[in-house]
């Protein structure tokens, strides 16, 4: 059993600089203090907010900055790019009638990043 994941949760990229947070958007959803999420909050900007600098070289602007400081490193503003759900989640609990997200559910972003729940916002809702 895993813990189910909710509005406020605390996420990680590799390839971040600092955490973020998810954003949960409370219609159709299942409350506790917070929104409870699903495998389909994961738009950028409104559910996955950026996580500070990003440092992939796989992200144009940073391969570009990295290029122009001449091989150097130089991280730039993150802005998470995501084409898919959360994977996987928990078929067996739906809310709103898609799969509840577990604290072990990823997300990837097309600069590299495998995105994870740090925190999940809830200690007391667990999912199989």
């Amino acid at each position: 059993m895993s813990l189910c994941v909710c509005g406020g949760a605390t996420l990680k990229c590799p390839f971040g600089m600092a955490p973020s947070v998810l954003m949960v958007t409370p219609e159709k959803k299942v409350f506790s203090n917070m929104p409870v999420a699903t495998v389909d909050n994961n738009k950028p900007l409104v559910n996955i907010l950026p996580f500070g600098m990003c440092s992939s070289l796989s992200n144009p602007q940073v391969a570009a900055a990295t290029a122009a400081a001449l091989g150097a490193l130089t991280p730039m503003p993150c802005l998470p790019v995501i084409s898919v759900p959360w994977t996987p989640g928990s078929p067996s609990v739906l809310v709103g009638g898609k799969p509840a997200l577990n604290q072990t559910s990823k997300l990837i972003c097309s600069w590299g990043g495998v995105i994870q729940i740090v925190n999940p916002g809830t200690a007391n809702i667990q999912v199989p």
